[in-house]
């Protein structure tokens, strides 16, 4: 981790393994082959997803125009963190720059609350296709779902520009040895030599306010769905609305598992070692994840896909 004691001069440090044991050359060539299959399988899953819906006029209605943009915020995501630890298997010095350590702490924070947000923006849209089906095309129209992303995305660069500063304005000191594969808020406040708890009620406050918020919106549309459902006559109604929320609910609880075990459990019980273990899964392996669930248990998407395989002509838009 680059940092600096007065923040004017510029040194380079190595960031080691979370126990400090220096590796053999030969040991990382496991974790580097998987990493590198995981990330080419993230990146391709989720364009193929992205190029689907834009292709398939079937698919040209809020649910995907969320997934898309879902899938984008995905690629962008395991991009920000993968190619660095990449690196980081490659080289035996492992270091990263004082800017670039807090670029990506930027990026990363920004992207995972646009994630929290499109979580809890899809929850609605399903309440709404559900439980007032004669009102969705009004209520989610293309203007109204366009300023909906585009506030998930303002909202997570908001977010990440206020945790980032208070962060960045810390002084470092001490040891320069960040215990942990990406820069994040946790780590780095424990580089700080002055007192941090302020930043991390601000961090917890942020954090709880976008996924807690969030959630109760995912809660809240659920809950009137599975009403809705069980009001439904019709056995093949009740199976298609179950249908089309497996999935989404499937993505949810896999995200919000691993995200307030690691942003908001209380700073007494946090150990860096969990917390990387935790972040490697919902980095790296959902973001590989969430098309896999969204494909296979979506019959609209297998479909799309099927026409592609046997070059079928798909509808343009």
């Amino acid at each position: 981790l680059f940092v600096t004691n007065d923040q004017k001069k510029s040194y380079l440090t190595d960031r080691v393994h979370p126990a400090g044991i220096s590796r053999h050359p030969g040991a990382t060539d496991h974790p580097l082959f998987v990493l590198v299959v995981i990330y080419t399988l993230t990146v391709l899953g989720n364009v193929v997803m992205i190029l689907l819906i834009r292709a398939d006029s079937r698919l040209h209605t809020p649910m995907y125009f969320f997934l898309a943009n879902l899938s984008f915020v995905e690629v962008c995501y395991s991009s920000t963190i993968t190619p660095k630890m990449l690196v980081d298997l490659l080289s035996e010095k492992k270091t990263v720059a004082f800017a670039g350590c807090f670029l990506q702490m930027y990026f990363f924070i920004a992207l995972a609350t646009t994630e929290c947000i499109l979580f809890g923006l899809m929850a609605y849209d399903r309440y709404v296709a559900i439980c007032n089906p004669l009102l969705y095309s009004l209520i989610m129209s293309r203007r109204v779902c366009l300023k909906m992303a585009a506030g998930a995305f303002t909202a997570g660069l908001l977010n990440s520009m206020v945790n980032t500063s208070y962060v960045s304005s810390l002084p470092l000191c001490g040891s320069n040895i960040i215990h942990h594969f990406l820069c994040d808020s946790p780590p780095l406040l424990k580089l700080s030599c002055s007192d941090t708890c302020l930043n991390e009620s601000i961090f917890s406050t942020f954090a709880g306010v976008n996924m807690v918020g969030a959630l109760l919106v995912i809660l809240t549309s659920y809950s009137y769905i599975l009403v809705s459902i069980f009001c439904m006559h019709s056995g093949e109604g009740r199976r298609k609305a179950f249908s089309t929320c497996a999935s989404h609910l499937t993505a949810i609880i896999l995200f919000y598992a691993t995200s307030i075990y690691t942003c908001l459990r209380p700073s007494s019980s946090y150990s860096l070692s969990q917390d990387e273990v935790a972040s490697v899964f919902y980095t790296v392996v959902i973001p590989m994840l969430n098309p896999l669930i969204y494909s296979l248990r979506n019959k609209e998407v297998k479909t799309a896909s099927w026409n592609v395989i046997n070059r079928k002509r798909i509808p343009s838009f």
